[in-house]
């Protein structure tokens, strides 16, 4: 067996724990690190077919063994709400939530073709197609509902970057301090963002815009349509500016999503979700930088969600 770097070797435990579910004759042949996850070590599996030829699955290993077991269990959950619903998602092969038969938590799914798009070029064209998408997610009715959201920022926890907008951050954690909205739960994916979206793009300039994959459903939840809307509307906005913030949330509209009646109640949960980036804006920049996004720096992400805070009191408050 090869392997493209030593980040892709996998431990020989999970390695017999993958193999034990693998079809009759089937082994693997090669391995390659995935980048661009936060929270686990993504592989790329090549499994060698009795016919000679192959196919590719996808190994999650979670090395933070506090919530490892939570976040497997839900996107196994998750994976397996989805399939056969017409949401492009990974299929589920094997779980290992309690690292009983490796040396880590993993999770063993099948690989969704397509790659992740973060420039700025045919933007204009993916964030429509990124709305219909979560539409199509929330449309979704399962027999079995996933566990009820969390959102932990406060008014406490918040972090006002150096020389932001005083006033309208004032403002902003004023509007979190009181409770939050009544909503319709809808099943939300709670991690939506053009980084867990895989397109079917030739090159970062074309204009075509399909999507062939939603990934990382870890955090899948039951609870408002617009904490979804709001959590994709902040990393447009800090990947590519402000106004793309805003017009993610036209867009969705636009493609049927039906987001909270009130003004007040859809400002509720952006502001939410813009203040929750707050406390972790070196953590959010870093993967985008190694993306390619160099000129996206941990001042520069600041900048924009400042910009971004003050647009929606502007523009909803």
């Amino acid at each position: 067996m090869t392997h493209h770097d030593e980040a892709a070797a996998v431990r020989p435990l999970t390695l017999a724990w993958v193999s034990r579910h693998l079809e009759p004759g089937e082994r693997i042949v090669a391995t390659a690190a995935l980048h661009g996850g936060s929270t686990a070590e993504m592989r790329r599996l090549t499994i060698g077919t009795r016919d000679g030829g192959t196919r590719d699955l996808v190994l999650r290993t979670v090395t933070d063994l506090e919530h490892a077991e939570d976040r497997l269990h839900r996107e196994a959950v998750a994976l397996t709400l989805l399939t056969g619903t017409g949401v492009p998602a990974p299929g589920l092969v094997a779980v290992d939530p309690t690292a009983a038969h490796g040396e880590y938590p993993s999770l063993l799914m099948t690989h969704l073709t397509g790659r992740t798009v973060l420039d700025d070029e045919g933007l204009e064209a993916r964030v429509p197609a990124l709305a219909r998408q979560l539409v199509a997610i929330h449309a979704r009715r399962p027999a079995e509902r996933p566990r009820a959201y969390a959102a932990l920022t406060t008014a406490g926890t918040v972090v006002v970057p150096k020389g932001a907008d005083a006033v309208a951050w004032a403002a902003a954690i004023d509007v979190i301090r009181g409770p939050a909205p009544p909503y319709e739960g809808r099943f939300l994916h709670r991690d939506f963002h053009p980084g867990n979206v895989l397109f079917d793009v030739p090159s970062p300039r074309a204009t075509g815009a399909r999507i062939t994959g939603v990934v990382d459903w870890a955090a899948a939840s039951w609870g408002p349509a617009d904490l979804d809307v709001a959590h994709c509307s902040t990393n447009l906005a800090l990947l590519h500016g402000p106004a793309w913030g805003l017009r993610f949330a036209e867009a969705y509209e636009e493609a049927g999503g039906v987001p909270a009646a009130a003004a007040s109640e859809r400002l509720y949960w952006r502001v939410r979700d813009a203040l929750a980036f707050s406390e972790e804006v070196q953590w959010v920049a870093q993967p985008w930088r190694e993306a390619g996004r160099t000129e996206l720096t941990t001042r520069a992400v600041e900048e924009r969600l400042d910009a971004y805070v003050t647009a929606l009191m502007d523009t909803l408050g």
